[in-house]
């Protein structure tokens, strides 16, 4: 459980005192949440007196805007809690890793394939869950719900911003899964200090841009953070003055919210023309909408959101059906279309009678594998995936045991919107020389280009096409920069290996005899 704060809570100001405030942007009639309240009350345990001390104390606050934040805080907290993981091989033994630990992220992976060749695949895992429900003080809630409040009514710029945006992208008091912590106060108080400049203006915008310009002083990226998947704290991240992107993310969001500034945590579970994922921060307008550049190319961008999502993949599921990690939650929307060209797909699948045939899923390639980004309802045996990202290589599959089992043959979304079926055609062979097995892409997290890939003489590479699984067409030693294949299937999703690698080199097709890469 976190610390106690000290029960002094926040004076608000009167509402009806400033022109233009709260009580006449909007109303004061709020949703009835008593039902989704009482459900999240039953499942706090021995910390219900908590809860029901801070609904408490908001409602008899007499601001009915502080009442309805408070319902609404409670009403969402199911499912939002601090996770702590930990590296375990696939028997399920922990072993001790700290990435910390280490030089840079070089030597740390270098520590991660020493274990793996000792003990086999491992991968972090979730060793711990402290729900807030059971854990979150009224201390601390309300500290955080009156000075949100506070923003709300004295930052000259939210003076648009209505009441239920400012639940949505204001009031939430975490980021995504780090440990509890108040921050909102200290960032307030930051922000009014004369000498930052933040408020010397009314812009939004140019409020967030000072915010953020503040932020960049105070935390940026190490990439050792890769291999640290726990969210750091608001303090943690203090001290270190560094870290991922989901903890910068987290930090900027912090400081924009403690000033009443709407704001979004977005991201791409995996980029669809390179390896990894990608957070970032996107301040809102006053409808709650926002997007910000992309560095790469996304099927799917997803936003965090506080508040429950009714049309999640936990609508669908059932006990028999197996959802990929990053997609198991009720907490995120798809805001694809605010960011890119989207089309639906609509598909019929291979049936595989190992699969529950109730979710089916899109894959992009991501680090050497088809990685699930959307699904859809399959129960039919047909899916329609709506909003998907264009000028991106897809794979239809189910996932089994947490394993991906094609559902039919890799296509292409172009950019005009034209589905282009990826099967290999052995009748209609050709030979394929190759230069290159990735090509310069831009990386968001180091702000710098990850180079051109080439082929190098003195390596052996093997070429592969997917038909839905991948299968060999040859493995070859290249004598100079370039290697020839003969015989090669037309039509092909085709992805050259070089042996020994850790198979981040990307997939491409043809075109008039060139690379395209995805």
């Amino acid at each position: 459980m976190i610390a106690a704060l000290a029960l002094a809570f926040v004076p608000l100001q009167d509402r009806a005192a400033v022109s233009g405030s709260p009580a006449e942007r909007t109303g004061t009639s709020f949703p009835d949440l008593s039902a989704a309240i009482e459900s999240a009350i039953a499942q706090a345990g021995d910390n219900r007196a908590e809860l029901q001390r801070y609904l408490a104390h908001c409602r008899d606050s007499g601001d009915p805007h502080l009442a309805a934040a408070a319902e609404f805080v409670v009403a969402n907290m199911p499912g939002h809690g601090f996770i702590e993981f930990e590296l375990r091989d696939s028997r399920g033994e922990p072993h001790a890793f700290d990435a910390l630990r280490h030089a840079n992220l070089g030597d740390a992976q270098a520590n991660w394939d020493a274990l793996e060749r000792d003990y086999g695949p491992v991968e972090f895992v979730r060793s711990r869950f402290d729900a807030d429900l059971e854990h979150a003080t009224a201390a601390f809630l309300v500290e955080q719900t009156e000075f949100a409040l506070r923003a709300w009514r004295e930052r000259p710029w939210a003076r648009a911003i209505p009441f239920d945006v400012f639940c949505q992208w204001i009031l939430p008091y975490r980021g995504s899964n780090e440990p509890l912590e108040a921050w909102r106060k200290p960032l307030y108080e930051r922000a009014s200090d004369p000498a930052l400049g933040i408020l010397d203006s009314a812009d939004i915008r140019e409020a967030a841009a000072r915010v953020r310009a503040d932020v960049d002083k105070r935390i940026g990226f190490n990439d050792l953070y890769y291999l640290h998947p726990t969210d750091q704290s608001y303090g943690q991240m203090c001290a270190s003055r560094q870290g991922r992107c989901e903890d910068i993310t987290n930090f900027a969001g912090y400081a924009l919210r403690a000033n009443a500034i709407p704001y979004a945590a977005d991201y791409t579970p995996w980029w669809a023309d390179r390896d990894n994922n990608h957070a970032w921060e996107v301040v809102l307008d006053a409808s709650g909408r926002g997007n910000a550049s992309l560095s790469n190319r996304a099927a799917k961008v997803y936003r965090k959101t506080f508040a429950r999502q009714p049309n999640s993949i936990l609508a669908l599921r059932t006990e028999r059906d197996s959802v990929p990690r990053w997609l198991d939650g009720d907490h995120y929307a798809d805001v694809t279309e605010q960011y890119v060209a989207t089309s639906r797909i609509e598909l019929k699948l291979d049936v595989d009678p190992s699969a529950p045939q109730g979710i089916a899923y899109l894959c992009v390639f991501n680090g050497g594998e088809w990685r699930p980004i959307a699904w859809a309802n399959a129960a039919s045996g047909l899916a329609t995936f709506d909003r998907m990202g264009r000028d991106v290589a897809y794979l239809p599959a189910w996932h089994v045991a947490e394993r991906v089992v094609p559902a039919g043959l890799p296509f292409v979304l172009g950019k005009d919107g034209a589905v282009r079926e990826l099967r290999p055609d052995d009748a209609h062979a050709l030979a394929l020389e190759v230069t290159s097995v990735r090509p310069a892409t831009p990386d968001a997290d180091s702000k710098r280009d990850l180079p051109l890939l080439r082929v190098e003489g003195g390596k052996s590479y093997e070429l592969l096409v997917c038909a839905g699984e991948w299968r060999s067409v040859g493995r070859i030693a290249a004598d100079q920069a370039s290697v020839r294949f003969d015989k090669v299937p037309s039509n092909g999703l085709y992805w050259l290996v070089e042996q020994g690698s850790r198979k981040l080199e990307r997939i491409f097709t043809l075109q008039g005899g060139k690379q395209v890469w995805y």
